[in-house]
């Protein structure tokens, strides 16, 4: 048990740091190889914060442990919202632009309605996959298109999220490449670790791979969100910690279990569906409201969304 828990532990700093080190390295060969910033911005950054949650999800369903792979996703979703956007808005107030309000997080709500409708059959399957993958492109072709109209902006975003990510601009090319081998690799090897031991630990525990996906691995592998928001919090970047939740959510579910099924179906449990599924809605609902007032997510505010992600980690259990 105790070597489990080193294990995974363990494989959750690899997991982090092998993502870190992806995101940094691949932005600044893009950049060299002339590829624009906003595009590297929409593809490799918003990828590589999803990215654990996309490899530790595929190897649990190879490896059997499905329940892991989509309480893995479902966690992460409620996790970035409850957690990440509340300590997030404990740190600073965030204050929210019109198109986040009025677009993007429709958008994401949008998303997990889908989700939710294409789970009405108990099973996410190959043809689902394809419909959530298709989305995700969808969802990439819409902000390339929409930030053609800003470019200065958008060069500016990508620069505050490199800051945020602690990003090095001078370093050679060869440099960043060999960082971007080594962090995909510490990332397939973090994710395998972290299934094994949170596969063991459930067993040993008596408590569902189900419930560890939910909580341990989800808060695992939304770590490099936590760090990138609440690190654009204290720089005075809100629109990123806002951003880069609202963009996680929807590629967790689009591209994350759009591939995982493509790869494997994931069948889902009629509870599940009735009871994880409907609060992380609830979660992708309630920042409305929070929001609307004055286009600022207060402090009070994340004091509330944290206290309802404890709630729901004491409910699950």
């Amino acid at each position: 048990m105790i070597k489990d828990i080193l294990l995974f532990g363990s494989g959750l700093v690899i997991l982090f740091y092998g993502a870190r080190w992806l995101v940094n390295g691949a932005s600044n060969i893009a950049i060299y190889w002339g590829i624009r910033p906003i595009i590297v911005g929409l593809t490799i950054v918003s990828f590589g914060t999803s990215l654990p949650e996309l490899v530790v999800s595929i190897i649990a369903a190879l490896k059997g442990a499905k329940d892991i792979a989509l309480g893995n996703i479902i966690g992460s979703n409620i996790a970035n919202i409850g957690l990440v956007l509340g300590l997030s808005a404990i740190i600073r107030p965030l204050h929210i632009k019109n198109q986040t309000i009025k677009k993007d997080i429709p958008i994401m709500i949008a998303v997990s309605l889908l989700l939710y409708y294409l789970a009405g059959d108990l099973i996410i399957d190959f043809f689902d996959g394809i419909i959530l993958f298709a989305g995700i492109i969808l969802f990439v072709t819409y902000c390339v298109y929409n930030a053609r109209t800003d470019k200065e902006s958008s060069k500016e975003t990508l620069e505050d999220i490199k800051h945020c990510l602690n990003h090095n601009h001078n370093l050679s090319v060869r440099y960043e490449l060999v960082m971007t081998i080594i962090g995909i690799g510490g990332v397939i090897l973090g994710a395998d670790i972290m299934v094994r031991a949170a596969s063991s630990i459930a067993r040993a525990v008596g408590l569902s791979e189900l419930f560890i996906g939910m909580t341990i691995v989800a808060v695992g592998t939304s770590l490099p969100e936590l760090a990138t928001s609440v690190a654009a919090a204290y720089l005075k970047k809100m629109e990123i910690s806002v951003g880069n939740v609202i963009g996680s959510n929807i590629f967790n579910i689009c591209m994350v279990i759009g591939m995982v099924s493509i790869v494997s179906p994931l069948h889902i449990e009629r509870l599940v569906l009735q009871r994880e599924m409907i609060i992380m809605l609830l979660f992708s609902l309630v920042i409305f409201p929070l929001m609307l007032p004055r286009r600022l997510l207060t402090r009070t505010n994340g004091v509330f969304l944290v206290i309802g992600y404890i709630v729901f980690i004491l409910y699950c259990i």
